[in-house]
Parts: C-alpha cells; sequence; structure tokens
C-alpha cells in the first residue's frame, strides 16, 4: 500500500506551502517560468525545498504547476518538458529521501477547454499525460490536481492519471469568496462530482483565504465520506506599489490548521503567501490532533448528476410552434437604433405586425456596431407590440459569467427565441481597437443555452428553474469551404439548434447546392434575404459583408438602375424572385429591412407570395 494511503489512516497529512511565492521573494519575476528554474537554477529550488522540509512538512510539492505542454510552449520550452518535470522530481525527492513524500504537481492548462476555450478534450488528454508520464517517470508519490477552475478539465485530467497509474490522487480547485469557480461551479457541484471519481482526496486550494474555505469544508464534509485537503492561501492579498503581499501570519494559519481538522479535514498544507514559518506553525498546531468526522455523510456520488428533458420545441413559443409543425414562418430583420429613443423602431414592428409578420429578428451589433442594446429593444418590442421577437446574441462582448446572466434575464422579461452567433469582430467595425472576448463560439454558447434549457447553469449547477429558449443558429450557403461549413452547421445541430438562418441569399444556384449538400435538412431552414436599394448597396454587400456573394448578373441589374425609386424597385424584385425559386426548399424566411424600411421588407415578402 502507497505511503501516502497509509499516512491519511493515522492523521493528518501537512503539505509545504508556496513554492511561486518564495521564488518571487528571491527575485524571480512573474513573467519568468518558473518551472524552468528547475533546469536553469536548482540550487533556488532546493532551497526552498529544504526550508519546507525543515519546518515539519509531511508531503513536498514539485515545481511543476505549469509545466505542461501548452504553457512551455508560451516559453519556447515544450521540448524541454520531460526535463523539466522529472529534474523537479528529483530535486524535492533529494530533500526528502525516502522517509517523506513528493506529490508531482499539476495545474490547469492555463485555457479552458472547448466549448469555454479553444482547447479541443482530445488535446487536453494529451497535454495531461504528456506531463504526467513525465512525473511518474520521475517517480512521485502520488499526484496533486489543484486550482482547478473548470471541473470538466480536472476531470480529464484525472482520467489521464488513471489510465496510467493506480498511485493516490488529490484533486483540489479554487473558489471565490461566493464560493463558485471562476465559471460558476458551485462548491457542492465540485463535491458531487469529484466524490464519483477514482481519487483519494477532493479538496480546495488557493482561493482567498482560511476563513472562507473553513465554509466550503463544512459543507464538503456533509457531502463525501472521501478525506478532504485544505491549502488557502495566506489571507487575500494587498497590492502595495505594484507587488501583492499576504497578510495572515503564521499564527492565524495555525489557528485555521487546527479548525480544519476539527471540522473534518485530513489534509492541510498552504498556497500563495504561504511560507516555512506558517507551515512550522501549522505542525506545532496540529501535532496532537486527529481529523474530526460529521454524525451523518450524504452518499452523492451521482446524486442530481441527470439533464433534465429540455420542453418540446411546439411549447417554448408561437415562433417554436410553427416551426416544429414545419409551417412558413415570416420575419423581418430590424436593426436597433444608435439612440437611446426606440419610438421609430416600435412603430416599424406595428406596421409588420399588422401586416401578418410571425417575428422580428434583432441582430446584435453588426458589423460590430454599437446601438442601442438588443435585448432591450427585443422586450420592449414584446412588451409594447406584441409581436414575437428572434434575439441575435452574439459571443463577441461578454464572458461566459455575463452571457448567463443575459440569457436568464431575457428569459425572465419574456423572450424565447434566439439565433446564436459567434459575431463580427472589433476591427470590422465602428470601434476596431475594441477589445472582443469570444470565450465561446456559437457552438459552445449552443450548448450552454441547452444546458439552461436542462436545468443546469454554465458552472453544472442546477437552477431552480429550467428555461425554454427556442434555439437558433446561422450558416452560409456561398461558403468556400461548404464542407467545412456543413460540418460546422452539424455540430451546431448536435449542441441542440433547433433552426437555421442562412446568410442573405442573392444567388439562387449557390443556395441550391447547399441544399443539395444538405440534403433531408434535420432542422426548418430559414432562409435570408436582404433586398439590395441601389448599385453602391449591392458593391458593398458583395465586397464587404462576410458571407453575402452577388452575382455578376445581379450587379448589372443594380448597375443599370443607379440608386434611387428605380433601384429600389428593382431590388425589390430581385429579392422576390429569388424567394420564389427557392420557396420550395425552405420552411422560412428572414427578409433584412434596408436602411430601417420595413416598408421594403414587406414588399419583398409579397412579392415572394408569403404574404397576401
Amino acid at each position: 500500500m502507497q505511503k501516502f494511503r497509509v499516512k491519511l489512516t493515522e492523521g493528518v497529512v501537512l503539505f509545504d506551502g508556496a513554492l511561486g511565492t518564495m521564488l518571487y521573494q528571491k527575485g524571480v519575476y512573474i513573467n519568468q517560468c518558473y518551472e524552468a528554474l528547475n533546469v536553469s537554477a536548482p540550487a533556488m529550488v532546493t532551497d526552498i525545498h529544504n526550508a519546507y522540509a525543515r519546518a515539519g512538512c509531511d508531503v513536498l510539492e514539485t515545481n511543476t504547476f505549469g509545466a505542461n505542454g501548452y504553457k512551455l510552449k508560451k516559453f519556447g520550452l515544450e521540448a524541454q518538458l520531460e526535463a523539466i518535470n522529472q529534474s523537479a522530481v528529483k530535486l524535492a525527492r533529494e530533500v526528502v529521501g525516502d522517509k517523506g513524500m513528493v506529490a508531482g504537481a499539476v495545474g490547469p492548462l492555463g485555457a479552458y477547454l472547448k466549448p469555454l476555450g479553444p482547447i479541443a478534450p482530445e488535446e487536453a488528454a494529451e497535454f495531461f499525460q504528456e506531463q504526467i508520464r513525465a512525473l511518474l517517470g520521475g517517480g512521485v508519490d502520488l499526484l496533486v490536481f489543484e486550482t482547478f477552475s473548470d471541473i470538466k478539465e480536472l476531470n480529464t485530467a484525472v482520467d489521464q492519471a488513471r489510465a496510467l497509474t493506480d498511485l493516490p490522487i488529490i484533486v483540489q480547485a479554487t473558489f471565490n469568496e461566493k464560493g463558485e469557480t471562476a465559471i460558476g461551479t458551485k462548491v457542492e457541484t465540485f463535491v458531487r462530482e469529484a466524490a464519483c471519481w477514482d481519487v483519494d482526496v477532493i479538496g480546495f486550494n488557493c482561493s482567498t483565504g482560511p476563513s472562507d474555505m473553513l465554509t466550503w469544508l463544512e459543507q464538503a464534509v456533509r457531502l463525501t465520506s472521501k478525506p478532504i485537503s485544505c491549502q488557502p492561501n495566506a489571507g487575500t492579498p494587498r497590492t502595495v506599489d505594484g507587488r501583492n503581499f499576504y497578510m495572515a501570519n503564521a499564527e492565524y494559519m495555525a489557528e485555521y490548521a487546527k479548525r480544519f481538522i476539527q471540522t473534518g479535514a485530513h489534509v492541510i498544507g498552504g498556497c500563495c503567501g504561504t511560507t516555512p514559518e506558517h507551515i512550522k506553525a501549522m505542525r506545532s498546531a496540529i501535532r496532537a490532533l486527529f481529523p474530526a468526522r460529521p454524525n451523518t455523510v450524504l452518499d452523492v456520488c451521482g446524486v442530481e448528476e441527470a439533464l433534465l428533458e429540455e420542453k418540446p420545441l411546439a411549447e417554448k413559443s408561437a415562433w417554436g410552434k410553427k416551426l416544429a409543425a414545419r409551417e412558413f414562418v415570416t420575419s423581418v430583420e430590424i436593426t436597433p437604433p444608435r439612440s437611446a429613443d426606440p419610438t421609430a423602431t416600435l412603430d416599424k414592428c406595428r406596421l409588420l405586425k399588422k401586416a401578418g409578420v410571425d417575428a422580428v429578428n434583432i441582430p446584435d451589433g453588426p458589423r460590430a456596431s454599437a446601438r442601442l442594446s438588443p435585448l432591450v429593444i427585443a422586450i420592449l418590442i414584446e412588451q409594447q407590440v406584441g409581436i414575437e421577437t428572434v434575439l441575435h446574441y452574439a459571443c463577441r462582448d461578454r464572458n461566459i459569467i455575463g452571457m448567463q446572466s443575459d440569457l436568464l434575464g431575457a428569459y425572465a422579461a419574456g423572450l424565447r427565441n434566439l439565433l446564436i452567433i459567434t459575431g463580427d469582430p472589433p476591427k470590422m467595425g465602428d470601434y476596431p481597437d475594441a477589445t472582443a472576448v469570444f470565450d465561446v463560439d456559437s457552438i459552445g454558447l449552443t450548448r450552454i443555452v441547452r444546458r439552461l434549457n436542462r436545468g443546469r447553469d454554465v458552472g453544472g449547477n442546477p437552477i431552480p428553474m429550467p428555461l425554454a429558449f427556442v434555439k437558433g443558429v446561422g450558416v452560409n450557403p456561398g461558403a468556400i469551404n461548404l464542407d467545412q461549413e456543413l460540418e460546422r452547421l452539424r455540430q451546431k445541430i448536435d449542441a441542440g439548434a433547433e433552426f437555421m438562418i442562412t446568410q442573405p441569399v442573392f444567388d439562387v444556384d449557390v443556395f441550391l447546392r447547399f441544399r443539395d449538400k444538405l440534403k433531408q435538412a434535420p432542422i426548418p431552414v430559414i432562409a435570408g434575404v436582404w433586398p439590395l436599394i441601389s448599385f453602391k448597396n449591392a458593391e458593398f454587400m458583395n465586397n464587404e459583408v462576410p458571407g453575402a456573394s452577388v452575382p455578376p448578373a445581379i450587379l448589372e441589374r443594380m448597375r443599370q438602375k443607379g440608386s434611387g425609386p428605380e433601384a429600389q424597385a428593382e431590388g425589390v424584385a430581385i429579392a422576390g424572385e429569388a424567394l420564389r425559386r427557392i420557396r420550395p426548399f425552405i420552411d422560412g424566411v428572414q427578409v433584412s429591412a434596408p436602411m430601417g424600411k420595413a416598408e421594403i421588407a414587406l414588399d419583398v415578402l409579397r412579392s415572394g407570395n408569403t404574404l397576401p
């Protein structure tokens, strides 16, 4: 039986404290790769290990928190991954010998997994496997996965470790003062998830400080019978002249070490800001203590894991009901105004409702422009006009927490229909120096909305009332690589999309090739139609709008009309012709209102025989 597991049965296991803080105090700047010091400055790392060993810790963690291929690549050190990790194990082993234990430290990759970030799950698995192999090759006694915010990423790391070894594993997540990870996962959700994994210890590290961590420990001991670890920072840091100072002294940390054990923790130690002085005080404080256990421990493995079933499409909204029945739907895209006055927009929507249009499409910052909030104008339209909206929601401007807040607010206000889009980058719009967020793309956001519809938030926590959004996505029939576009569409459908809206159809032959490749459409196809109003407008659409392609014959027709009423009438005629030709192959149409002129959009719908 491994030494660590024996020690767990005998009492408390004391880990060391911070490595990064100590290296920083030795003059290593934060823009350097601390893990590379295992090779370039081993004596510096050894000095810190020796100080913690003298302080009385049972386990030394290796200086490998960021020694994965993804992070090392940023420093051009990915080729040294094995040397960095195995040197780290060697340095710690030389200090503790056979009497102490060496834990291989593994941190998060440094970017979220898809759909929240750019790393595919299979790529993450390879990164973790590579580092874990190196640590095992160096001879660690156990593995510690620490400071994780994304529980799925942590689970991926554990799966890779278990495929390679039966050594003890500790998993630790980090939480803010509200008891949530950076993506919103609550302490209870983390403990419930991790209780089902093949790990030896579940716990917390880093975070805000020992006081908050004690609160989380009190929750955790009632949710799992597995041993629990607590390795807090030395309080919340204060910034003075650009440097972080941790204010919790050794006596304070020692007092909380006792409280941790008396509450039920089996493993304790320190994270950012802790020093050998803190660990020495903790050693003295806990010498005669044994972990307490609560009277009742719930067996929560697998409890509440199942997602709820989504409400049927036909029950979500009037728009959804028509889509579910494959009845032809009509919509008009109205761009929000550039001012705070919604009066004119509301008047246009009243005109559309009177004409019998099913819904108003509200774009979200088209071409990265700043306008009245599309969410707000959609709410005003539904409340004051009484026509349903399809709110375009872009991934560009908000992180995943802000997105979730918006979506909950939109649902509470009565909105039910979404068109989920990635969004145009800021460089295309009025503010090219603005910063984009893009935590997820449209595929990732579609998955998030489906989870909200099934009763779970972004962090995997149950929500009291599941949502019931109708989820639409965009598709470009004229994509240069149509096979790739169709593959992305397939992924969107797998993620939960319930209808699609195409980019504006100018070239009918291009659309029909797309429709032929799509074969039997698994979800309703709504064609985008844009009535041109001048030759200049046609040139602009053809050259400056992503996804739009105006064929030469139509450009020539618009060139002959130039601008003015005749050009506008020609644009309506062209759009009507296109709509009539594609009508047998679509389930609905979205007509844009050029220059905000709803009358032109209505003319197209009538010309296309889709309105009386």
